[in-house]
């Protein structure tokens, strides 16, 4: 049994949190220096390095799939650069399981690695990923600020959860040494399952939907949020130290006090998309 299956509500109400790029100012450095040089490396793709290092600096920051799960990523780019540069044997398997897996974690696809080659490359991959983003120095890694102020203040009248799609191990490590876990009740991360079917387990504990509400900074965290009929708070890509400001000032209380659905949500959300040209 997981310890999304033991969670039992203790708050009426419940603020979900993603962590990379939402609470922890660590998308970019992770991206930039840990997974597109991976990639690079694993699949020896060093004369075409920069157009692909670019490119998937756009797929998993700057773009509407901001924050896809990093196998959803790698299967994208895999099929840019089969069609663009060099032929990547397997790209069909990985692509197929990537779209219809029910879990995207490092186990599954260790699990894969029988049927086809590019599954093993791919776990090499993550597990090159995992250990560079172990050894950035930890000067570097921080959350925004407001951060641990707003899951205080959260916490002190709701639940809180982080619902991530990035590393267990990873996720951990950084709440702990900020000290924000002492201010979060759940830890719900790549290996539970998507955001969607995280927040949808939590529907199931006896919140009602209205006082559900998932931080994040990414397309995907809004749909997670949509698809379980909950609500949603965007922290804005380049505003993240202001969005966090108006969560504590305002957004907290508003939903709260069951004032957040409707044109205030709606408003946030708008500028959201504006954010990220969507």
């Amino acid at each position: 049994m997981s310890k999304l299956d033991e969670f039992k509500r203790s708050r009426d109400f419940v603020v979900c949190v993603d962590s990379d790029g939402c609470a922890m100012d660590t998308m970019n450095i992770k991206h930039i220096r840990c997974f597109g040089p991976s990639l690079v490396d694993e699949w020896e793709l060093e004369p075409w390095c920069q157009p692909i290092l670019d490119r998937w600096n756009v797929i998993n920051l700057y773009s509407g799939t901001r924050g896809i799960n990093r196998f959803k990523g790698l299967a994208m780019m895999l099929r840019e650069v089969n069609d663009r540069y060099t032929p990547i044997d397997g790209i069909e398997e990985l692509e197929a399981w990537a779209a219809n897996a029910p879990e995207l974690s490092n186990d599954a696809v260790r699990k894969e690695g029988e049927k086809h080659e590019i599954f093993r490359k791919a776990l090499s991959w993550s597990r090159r990923v995992n250990s560079g983003i172990e050894a950035l120095p930890q000067e570097e890694i921080h959350p925004f600020l407001h951060v641990k102020e707003a899951l205080k203040a959260a916490h002190e009248k709701a639940d809180v959860v982080v619902v991530s799609s990035a590393n267990p191990e990873a996720v951990r490590a950084e709440w702990d040494r900020f000290g924000l876990t002492d201010h979060v009740d759940l830890l719900c991360t790549q290996e539970m399952g998507s955001k969607a079917y995280c927040i949808a387990r939590l529907c199931e504990k006896g919140y009602q939907p209205r006082h559900i509400l998932m931080c994040g900074d990414a397309p995907g965290d809004e749909a997670a949020a949509e698809e379980n009929g909950v609500l949603y708070y965007p922290i804005l890509v380049n505003q993240e130290n202001e969005s966090w400001q108006r969560f504590l000032d305002e957004g907290l209380e508003c939903f709260l006090s069951e004032g957040y659905a409707g044109k205030v949500q709606e408003q946030l959300r708008g500028e959201f998309r504006r954010n990220l040209g969507l």
